[in-house]
């Protein structure tokens, strides 16, 4: 490159002795390799944040019911499957991908500018998630804050519950005995004349118990549908505040804060679901509510099921947070020759591990509520926010010191989704820096701050009492289809344009060589197996797409639009930057093209040291602005 190499005198991102300026020299200090962009401070940071960011909330309230839903045990043989042929892949081609460029979800498309809008649709599906998200974690807030009372305000129907609240089944007719005929009566007639019903024969009037009504007409005070726009719940929306207060306030110096916060939030939860499980173990009932999860005789057969290993690919996918910009983001702070093949496998292998055990604290209690209410463990069993929020909250209603529970499982799930919120607003912040990066050098903490404030205010929507509908309406489609786009054509241009085996030597400047047999496994996975897979997927998705509802309320057609609207709005950006791009290269359309599905000139390792023969040609941004090579004391550096 033409430059002296100077052993001691040079070290990569660090300026000694003779540093031009005070803030370069401190950041130096701190360890640093990327003096601009920063590092994380140590290993840990960066793994813990990728952990809570890949285990979230549908760890604890999605995977055991999928488990439970589709053959038990046996739903672990394809979702490990999945783990392998499609999770991992693309978790480690991402994290590959971030750390060799150490640039965000955007910027990271120098690799194939024709793309470059497959990142932005990355960073706005982000935010949009973002915004329904922390609503989430508001919900769990104002849920923690109801638990600090002596008698849990849904464990009964109190004032709030109407004439259908109920907290045990209310028969409404049945079959008896009766001078030696059996009668048909309804349940006032058999009561009135002390007869006993046949077992089986009974029938139960329709009842909602009192967490049920709890959370539809105390917490969101929910209206008739989304039609129904209504107020502002004033007190979710000092619970949205807060979330995002905590947000602001952990991310307020970038991975530098977040890096350390992330030690309580990635780490608290497993002890509350040890806990949890600890406590649920030992009540009756609980060994019931067990084999529903995993089955002491699981349903093999449920494997000739198309179904069961859609659903288990669908896990895997939305579980690791791939194709969302967050993976590219968080390792595109980590310095150029650390091991992101070992980092990829723990945190998957982790992820996985975590929604196993998870289901086993949520349905050991599940089981004993079954007991209590004498119902089959079936119907106290679900899924989304009426596991969250309506069956485990009715279940530890039902335990002694039933608060202190309650308290820890909300607690649990603010910590999931924070964890996880950190990473998603890094991935937007991220994105700023890579476009703005003295701005954000300089005001990182105001733009943060903004950022949030931002995001808050558009979030309102989702604490109305129509909120629960537009935040199941931005999850249907935002969080589907587009992630599945994005996903795809990533892997299509990483792998086929810009070349497989020009990414994998791109690996190797980072982990070291590897032998042909080691990447074996993983060129079989992203030339074939794994865009298939996604394909698959993303196929199957459009085929059987169903207009939202929420429970037993359908969405309006302007509801459907709007939803159809953003996804569009998500979307549309990959065509119209690779039509901007073409038009902006030189040449005839065939040329062009070709020009566009080339590395820009400046892709390549963010730092010169790293960038050997290969990027030799690469010259700095900073350096082609100022039209030559600064020095200090005659030598290049």
């Amino acid at each position: 490159m033409g430059m002296l190499s100077l052993p001691g005198f040079l070290s990569c991102g660090r300026k000694k002795d003779f540093s031009l300026s005070n803030e370069k020299g401190a950041q130096g200090s701190n360890g640093d390799e990327n003096v601009e962009r920063g590092n994380w401070s140590n290993k840990a940071d960066y793994l813990l944040s990728m952990v809570g960011y890949a285990v979230g909330l549908g760890n604890v309230w999605r995977f055991p019911y999928l488990t439970y839903q589709n053959g038990g045990g046996a739903f672990l043989i394809p979702y490990t499957l999945m783990l392998a042929l499609a999770g991992l892949p693309l978790f480690f081609m991402e994290c590959s991908l971030g750390q060799f460029a150490s640039l965000g979800p955007i910027s990271i498309w120098r690799i194939l500018p024709l793309f470059q809008g497959v990142g932005v649709t990355m960073v706005i599906i982000s935010t949009f998630v973002s915004i329904y998200y922390n609503v989430i974690v508001a919900y769990a807030f104002y849920y923690l804050f109801a638990s600090f009372q002596k008698v849990l305000p849904w464990s009964d129907c109190f004032s709030w519950a109407d004439e259908s609240c109920s907290k045990t089944r209310l028969v409404s007719d049945c079959n008896a005995t009766l001078d030696g005929e059996i009668i048909h009566a309804n349940y006032s007639f058999i009561s009135s004349h002390n007869l006993t019903c046949i077992n089986g024969s009974m029938n139960y009037k329709p009842v909602q118990f009192p967490s049920e009504q709890y959370w539809n007409k105390v917490a969101l005070q929910r209206s008739s549908g989304l039609d129904e726009t209504g107020h502002i719940v004033w007190y979710l929306a000092l619970c949205l505040l807060l979330s995002w207060i905590v947000v602001g306030a952990a991310l307020f110096k970038g991975i530098k804060s977040s890096g350390k916060v992330v030690y309580f939030t990635a780490l608290f939860p497993y002890v509350i679901l040890l806990i949890l499980l600890v406590r649920g173990a030992t009540l009756e009932g609980a060994r019931d509510g067990i084999e529903y999860y995993i089955g002491t005789q699981s349903n093999i057969t449920k494997l000739m099921e198309a179904e069961v290993w859609k659903d288990a690919a669908t896990q895997i996918f939305y579980s690791l947070s791939v194709a969302w910009g967050g993976l590219v983001a968080l390792s595109s702070y980590n310095k150029f020759h650390n091991n992101c093949y070992s980092d990829a496998i723990i945190v998957c292998v982790t992820n996985c591990l975590t929604s196993v055990f998870a289901g086993f604290a949520i349905f050991s209690i599940l089981g004993h509520m079954a007991f209590v209410s004498e119902r089959p463990v079936s119907e106290v069993v679900d899924s989304g926010f009426d596991l969250a929020f309506v069956a485990y909250p009715e279940a530890l209603s039902k335990l002694p010191v039933s608060p202190l529970w309650s308290f820890l499982f909300f607690f649990m799930l603010i910590l999931l989704g924070l964890d996880s919120q950190f990473a998603s607003i890094e991935t937007l912040t991220t994105t700023i820096h890579d476009l703005y990066p003295e701005a954000m050098k300089k005001l990182r903490a105001p733009i943060t701050l903004g950022v949030c404030i931002l995001l808050f205010f558009l979030g309102l929507i989702c604490v109305t009492q129509a909120g629960i509908y537009w935040v199941n309406l931005i999850d249907h489609f935002c969080a589907g289809w587009g992630i599945l786009i994005a996903a795809v054509l990533e892997i299509i241009g990483i792998i086929y344009i810009y070349g497989g085996n020009r990414f994998i030597s791109d690996i190797e400047m980072m982990i070291g060589k590897k032998s042909h047999l080691f990447w074996l496994w993983w060129r079989a996975c992203w030339f074939f197996v794994t865009p298939v897979l996604l394909m698959a997927i993303l196929i199957w998705s459009l085929v059987t797409f169903s207009t939202p509802t929420y429970g037993s309320v359908l969405y309006p057609t302007w509801g459907t639009a709007v939803g159809w609207c953003m996804i569009i709005f998500c979307v549309i950006w990959i065509p119209i930057i690779a039509i901007v791009k073409i038009v902006k290269a030189e040449g005839s359309i065939c040329q062009r093209i070709a020009s566009c599905c080339r590395p820009a000139a400046n892709w390549g390792p963010y730092l010169e040291c790293h960038r050997g023969e290969r990027y030799s040609h690469i010259v700095d941004a900073k350096k082609e602005k100022e039209h030559e090579i600064p020095t200090v004391s005659g030598f290049v550096y």
